[in-house]
């Protein structure tokens, strides 16, 4: 194997490869780092130059990329492909938009080369330990990988790793993992506010309410790690790490893309669109201060009743939120593979989804029993278990969305979520009035009810 970048990704997914049995050759654009791993690391053979690099695999040649996506990748194969034969195997493990996918896969073809777009989620303890792995490509480029793929994956009901279809199938449904990974991310983030804020819990108290959740239906490792980062102590202050920390999230674009996506096929990703704007709003820190000042938020700390009768009706809420961030996830997977022609398997994403990935969730056990009963259900809310799910939970839904809008306190997602499930189930929504005043400024024209076709109203 031929690994190329040397970031903690690439380094761990280096030593995993290693660990499971295969002889690993890597290469970094500035040696120095490759000299510090090799070092580190002697079992490594390292190579200076991208010609010795590839003189050292066994054809066919098989190579993982892990460089910055964008404009990295493109300089990496330009430089490679000319060293290549045809048959060799070239994955790209980085987080590349799925449309420079699409296009490297296209180029690549025209040498013999098969491009793998490979999504790869665990973060680093996962690329070490056993990631889950998302591929899209030639199928012949995945047979030739699969075994490896396999081994180096997460293990839960059999390997984390399948193939998902051609071209950029694989980075597309890493993209869509990130979205959603974005909105659970926001949807916890809220219910700690809620907690805390709102309810009067110190972070303690909200660190026992989050280990009690995890050990119930909200199972997740995004909920462990909240519970374990909730216990980080500063060691310099004795307080609460999370506490000292700047208010404000970055990003890396994946989250952007999913919703960018998402309204171009038409699809609804409130929740994951609600998570986005909220980190961009959570950037206007200076704004915010000086607004806070003129705009005087509310005032009353421990708004939302009793914090012991409020936790109950806020883990529904949570659950409830997470459970439409997954169905408006895996409803633009099944619009993008219809429109992409990538013809996802909705019950194996979920599958791989139970291992290695950031959104592992006990959840996620009824997604993918979901979809074996109906590979072509249209969203999550049409399964049977998941209607019943979510009305015994909307009571605690509402209360939890009221209590926190009479306490003057942001959910963003949380609240979009409720919207989302109060619209897909509305018989009637308020868009013929959009039509109508649409065809009055600008002559668009509308439907009607009663008959078919097209129609124009001629206005004063």
């Amino acid at each position: 194997m031929g690994l190329i970048g040397l970031g903690v990704m690439g380094q761990n997914l280096s030593r995993n490869l290693q660990n499971n049995g295969y002889s690993v050759v890597v290469y970094n654009r500035t040696g120095d780092k490759t000299r510090e791993f090799v070092e580190k690391y002697p079992e490594f053979s390292g190579e200076y130059s991208l010609e010795k690099f590839v003189s050292q695999l066994n054809e066919p040649r098989r190579i993982f990329l892990m460089v910055t996506a964008g404009t990295p990748v493109d300089a990496t194969l330009t430089s490679l492909t000319g060293l290549l034969s045809r048959g060799d195997v070239v994955m790209d493990g980085g987080n590349s938009f799925f449309k420079d996918t699409e296009r490297r896969c296209t180029d690549m073809e025209t040498h013999g080369i098969h491009f793998l777009g490979v999504g790869v989620s665990g973060g680093e303890e996962g690329a070490l330990k056993g990631p889950c792995i998302m591929v899209g490509g030639p199928r012949e480029g995945y047979d030739l990988v699969r075994e490896m793929l396999g081994r180096v994956a997460a293990q839960v009901d059999g390997p984390c790793c399948e193939y998902l279809g051609p071209r950029g199938a694989g980075h597309y449904v890493k993209m869509v993992h990130n979205g959603i990974e974005y909105a659970i991310i926001q949807i916890i983030a809220e219910a700690y506010d809620l907690l805390t804020r709102g309810a009067g819990l110190n972070i303690k108290q909200a660190r026992n309410v989050f280990k009690e959740w995890n050990e119930g239906e909200l199972g997740s490792f995004l909920m462990e790690i909240a519970v374990e980062v909730l216990g980080k102590i500063d060691p310099a202050t004795k307080r609460a790490l999370v506490s000292l920390i700047l208010d404000t999230a970055q990003q890396k674009g994946t989250g952007k893309w999913t919703s960018q996506n998402a309204m171009d096929l038409g699809i609804p990703t409130p929740t994951i669109d609600a998570a986005v704007s909220a980190r961009n709003l959570s950037g206007l820190r200076e704004e915010r201060m000086k607004a806070a000042e003129i705009l005087k938020p509310l005032r009353k700390p421990h708004q939302v009743s009793v914090p012991g009768n409020f936790t109950e009706r806020l883990e529904g809420a949570v659950r409830a939120s997470i459970s439409m961030s997954y169905a408006q996830g895996f409803h633009l997977l099944r619009t993008a593979s219809q429109e992409y022609e990538y013809l996802i398997p909705l019950a194996d994403v979920a599958r791989i989804w139970k291992g290695g990935c950031i959104i592992r969730a006990r959840m996620l056990d009824s997604i993918q029993h979901a979809f074996q009963i109906s590979s072509q259900l249209p969203n999550l809310m049409m399964d049977q278990a998941f209607a019943k799910l979510l009305a015994g939970l909307e009571n605690r839904w509402r209360e939890s969305v009221k209590a926190a809008k009479d306490a003057g306190l942001p959910v963003p997602a949380i609240g979009a979520s409720l919207d989302y499930y109060d619209g897909y189930r509305s018989e009637r929504l308020p868009a013929n009035l959009i039509q109508i005043l649409r065809d009055r400024f600008g002559a668009h024209g509308y439907e009607r009810l009663d008959k078919p076709g097209k129609f124009h109203s001629d206005w004063p």
